[in-house]
């Protein structure tokens, strides 16, 4: 995608109302077996890009700055020292990935079921999808509190170091609160982005930027609160960004139609709304997981501290990057469940493999950007010149993950889409907990070779799951895909008050 100057992106911003009805032009196009294929190509692009654009831009902005307030915290708390840099990336890591995971696959079924029903102009439904959704991650968060209170003890048995511990627990309690924002946020985000409502939350995700960065500056090292008080600052941004959010929902003419006060409706059928999220919470947990698994894994090295160091700063730098890819991930699934729900199979097909050599492009600029700084990479973070040293020899590592990664959230945006989460999710057990643990502990311990083998081992994992995505996708019979979507929107509206049995089954199939 061409480079965009700060004043078009505004503009582009502020003139993304796209109608309530998904046009039909690109499907039109597409179907003109009149114009010479080059011309419909041309055209269509020039469409898709237009669509693309609308949605990945803001999209990628939201992820960014959400990104960048989970990495100040971590960078503020660096700077007192490499045990907090520790801390605060085994508290990230290990403990907080758990509940984000677990949240964000929930809410993906939100995300499918939106969608396609803004697809078919089923606008009522999207506000008892929303509530209900919110209902159940406020169900499942409780439970969630006990892994943060007992984190210490959780980590240690895992095998960390009791020192790292202590303090990644200190930083933990104060992110208690978080989990209940990500319970609101997550539901919220799926509601507005199936509408292709993205551009506003770019606006309060930046105005929770300018509030977190001298708020955690004044908690860390003016009060003095230290870990403690970084956490309870970052929970603190996280509720302030669900608030302005649902400000917005209630006060906007562009949710009059989706957004119709709150419903006893949403309480009904909630065990079967359960299930549709547990197979989205799987699909996207399991992938999240990994990652924490493998900083865990680090924690057992014998040099736990720099290793932890230096695998930190390189997943922060993966995360801020994959946070691009997520914003092409989350195009991907409003283009292609918007498409799918107004029955238009070419147009859904078109828009993935516009959007996946979208994001693949911007994985490769980002790979060479990394290999030319690697050996300056970590001083954001810290001053130790050993975790410097240690990051540029992990930085080719880190190169090959974000070229994989400009392809295979894409793909897994076009999974939660279509609703094939149950099918991914079996996908993803495969490639990374039968593939890529295994292969990072081998290398890591048998062969000596620390962080970088951990690495190794998630390479191949996303190597995998990358050619089973793109050989599934490219399979895909999107007429049956258009049919699938309308039966399951049919099955759910016909029966509001409790989910169809076979319910399940078409989310997944």
């Amino acid at each position: 995608m061409a480079p965009t100057s700060s004043q078009q992106l505004l503009q582009s911003f502020q003139s993304s109302n796209l109608e309530e009805e998904v046009s039909s032009e690109l499907e039109e196009i597409l179907s003109d077996t009149q114009t010479p294929y080059h011309r419909r190509l041309s055209a269509a692009t020039r469409v898709e890009l237009g669509l693309l654009f609308n949605l990945a831009a803001p999209a990628i902005i939201v992820y960014l700055l959400n990104s960048v307030v989970s990495m100040s915290t971590q960078i503020f708390c660096g700077h007192l020292g490499n045990l907090e840099l520790a801390a605060v990336s085994l508290g990230n890591t290990g403990i907080q990935v758990f509940a984000y995971g677990l949240m964000l696959g929930m809410g993906s079924a939100v995300e499918t079921l939106c969608g396609q029903a803004y697809g078919a102009s089923k606008y009522e439904m999207l506000g008892i999808y929303l509530q209900r959704s919110t209902i159940l991650l406020v169900i499942t968060a409780l439970p969630l509190m006990a892994v943060y209170i007992f984190s210490k003890p959780i980590l240690i048995l895992l095998g960390q170091s009791p020192e790292i511990s202590s303090a990644a627990a200190i930083f933990v309690f104060g992110l208690i609160p978080q989990i209940f924002a990500y319970a609101a946020n997550f539901p919220i985000q799926k509601f507005l982005q199936s509408q292709s409502i993205i551009a506003p939350s770019a606006y309060i995700a930046l105005a929770a930027l300018a509030v977190h960065l001298p708020l955690t500056w004044l908690a860390v090292f003016r009060w003095g609160w230290g870990l403690l008080g970084a956490g309870l600052t970052l929970s603190f941004t996280w509720w302030l960004i669900v608030a302005m959010q649902f400000v917005y929902i209630v006060t906007s003419k562009r949710c009059r139609k989706t957004w119709q006060g709150f419903s006893v409706q949403a309480f009904s059928g909630l065990w079967g709304f359960f299930r549709l999220s547990a197979a989205s919470a799987v699909m996207l947990s399991l992938e999240l997981w990994y990652f924490q698994i493998l900083v865990l894994i680090a924690g057992l090295l014998p040099d736990p501290e720099i290793a932890l160091d230096s695998l930190s700063v390189c997943m922060a730098i993966f995360t801020w990057v994959y946070m691009i890819s997520v914003g092409f991930n989350a195009a991907a699934s409003v283009r292609v469940s918007n498409e799918l729900g107004a029955g238009h199979p070419k147009a859904a097909a078109f828009s993935v493999v516009i959007v996946t050599w979208s994001s693949f492009i911007v994985g490769v600029v980002a790979a060479i950007l990394v290999m030319a700084f690697r050996d300056v990479l970590s001083y954001a973070f810290t001053d130790g010149e050993v975790v410097a040293a240690a990051v540029s020899e992990l930085s080719p590592f880190l190169a090959a993950t974000l070229v994989l990664n400009g392809i295979q959230p894409v793909l897994s945006g076009v999974a939660v889409g279509c609703g094939w989460q149950a099918f991914v999710a079996y996908v993803n057990v495969g490639s990374y907990y039968v593939v890529g643990v295994p292969i990072g502990i081998l290398f890591g311990f048998a062969f000596n070779l620390g962080a970088k083998g951990i690495w190794s081992g998630m390479i191949g994992g996303t190597f995998l799951q990358t050619l089973i995505l793109i050989w599934i996708t490219y399979r895909t019979d999107w007429n049956v895909e258009v049919d699938r979507a309308k039966e399951r929107l049919t099955k759910w509206d016909d029966k509001k008050e409790s989910v169809p049995e076979n319910q399940e089954r078409l989310l997944s199939s």
